[in-house]
């Protein structure tokens, strides 16, 4: 489900940077949180 999600999210953020419109920095936060995303879900699949 989170890999999902961050994938989505990533997909979208490319889409952004690929497009010439822009959503401010909308597009940027979504890439933060696709990072934070996939950061957790490796640390949490470390430690299980």
């Amino acid at each position: 489900m989170l890999w999902t999600i961050a994938v989505i999210l990533i997909i979208l953020w490319l889409a952004g940077l690929v497009s010439s419109y822009t959503m401010g920095g909308f597009i940027h936060i979504l890439l933060v949180v696709a990072i934070v995303v996939v950061l957790l879900n490796v640390i949490g699949g470390r430690r299980a």
